[in-house]
């Protein structure tokens, strides 16, 4: 059974949550808060397996009210977002840099059409997230790993290196928001980026993660040619690849490993196109999709990166990878932007 707590100060929206939630019989609410203030009470009370989250709330808004959980009573969070307005979806985000696991969008009226797939949805993202084990890591804006930082070989530092890419899951947009402001604006490779995220949140999740970025963001067109300097960021329902002459390939192929897109897709491609002139990265995220191809990518001569597993949210896709041997070096968040910049300092 799994324990709820809804955290929203409309009532209607807290029927409606409590309408969809009681529908399974897997999972109990334990409680309703209105308010910031009583959602941090009721956690230390209840002790919930998962917390839905609004950011709209009196005397303490859902940021500041994640924070505080995940400070003092950590536990697995997740928004349940009303609106895909930019604005809102800025704020969605803010939440995930307090902590926060995932963003959805709240189920429409029960007679909306699309309300079945909507509750399907939110009430599978509640049980996977109930699974997350969460720790006191949040409150770390300013810390830094007490690993000692990892000097790339003499042979990477030698490479003419090309194309960093980049995927992640669960957790991942804190870790690419780490990874993205660590890079300096004359960064001299592109990056591109497959983020899995729920379908509407991209181009606010784009934006939000532009304020903080080193260097441009944008998501991904078919064609483009991929500029140095500049991340591009798989766009929704599309497989991301490369193709020769650096040029951006977006394709509708069926979904790998249920996912489009699939981050196996876009290392595979860059292993093809790129071999051992690019660097891969797999980020913290559920699942195991990216690591095969990983394996891939190191197999073919690159320089292959996991996220370690105390910096990870999950350390499924990452750990697979460690697993199975397709990771070349195993960082923690805080270090990975460093590394990424030592390879490159000759090229710049």
């Amino acid at each position: 059974m799994i324990k709820v707590l809804i955290v929203d100060d409309s009532k209607v929206v807290q029927e409606l949550m409590e309408h969809i939630l009681t529908s399974d019989p897997d999972i109990r609410i334990v409680g309703i808060a209105s308010s910031g203030k009583e959602a941090i009470k009721l956690t230390r009370e209840k002790r919930p397996d998962i917390i839905t989250m609004d950011f709209h709330m009196p005397d303490m808004d859902g940021s500041d009210a994640t924070r505080t959980i995940m400070e003092t009573t950590p536990t697995p969070i997740i928004i349940v977002s009303g609106s895909i307005g930019t604005t809102d979806i800025k704020h969605s985000f803010d939440l995930i840099e307090s902590g926060a696991l995932a963003v959805v969008l709240r189920p429409p009226g029960i007679q909306h059409p699309g309300f079945n797939n909507a509750r399907k949805e939110l009430i599978q993202t509640i049980k996977l997230m109930a699974e997350v084990k969460v720790v006191r890591h949040y409150n770390r804006k300013n810390k830094v790993s007490l690993k000692s930082f990892v000097i790339p070989s003499e042979n990477e530092l030698k490479r003419e290196l090309k194309l960093v890419a980049i995927g992640a899951s669960t957790g991942g947009p804190a870790a690419l928001q780490k990874i993205l402001s660590g890079l300096p604006k004359e960064f001299p490779l592109p990056v591109v980026i497959v983020q899995h995220i729920s379908s509407g949140f991209l181009a606010g999740f784009v934006q939000w993660l532009s304020i903080s970025s080193g260097i441009p963001l944008q998501i991904a067109s078919d064609g483009e040619k991929i500029k140095a300097g500049t991340a591009y960021m798989a766009p929704d329902g599309f497989h991301l690849g490369v193709q020769q002459g650096l040029v951006i390939m977006l394709s509708t192929l069926p979904p790998e490993n249920g996912l489009r897109p699939s981050v196996d897709h876009l290392f595979r491609s860059v292993a093809q196109v790129v071999g051992k002139n690019a660097i891969g990265v797999l980020l913290t995220g559920m699942g195991k999709d990216g690591a095969s191809e990983l394996k891939g990518m190191r197999d073919s001569g690159a320089i292959t990166i996991a996220q370690d597993e105390e910096s990870s949210v999950i350390f499924g896709m990452p750990g697979e990878a460690v697993k199975i041997g397709a990771a070349g070096h195993v960082l923690p968040i805080d270090r990975i932007a460093e590394f990424l910049n030592e390879l490159v300092k000759s090229k710049e």
